[in-house]
């Protein structure tokens, strides 16, 4: 499965690719994209476990950027 989300408050384009990096490390993520500039998360991921691999983007979204959120 492969969705676009818009991030909430990411500030800091470094910060982007340093989740970007932790996202691709998943177990079940195919690819992930952040694009700054357009504050987007492009993921591609295993269908079964796509909830799950999202929870655990969220966390790792927060521990980068407290204050940003993927908007769901």
């Amino acid at each position: 499965m492969k969705k676009v989300f818009k991030f909430d408050e990411l500030g800091c384009a470094n910060c982007g690719a340093k989740m970007e990096d932790a996202i691709n490390k998943l177990d079940g993520v195919v690819s992930a994209k952040v694009n700054f500039m357009a504050q987007k998360l492009t993921i591609e991921a295993d269908d079964a476990r796509f909830d799950a691999i999202m929870d655990e983007a969220q966390k790792i979204c927060h521990k980068i950027e407290p204050d940003c959120d993927i908007v769901r």
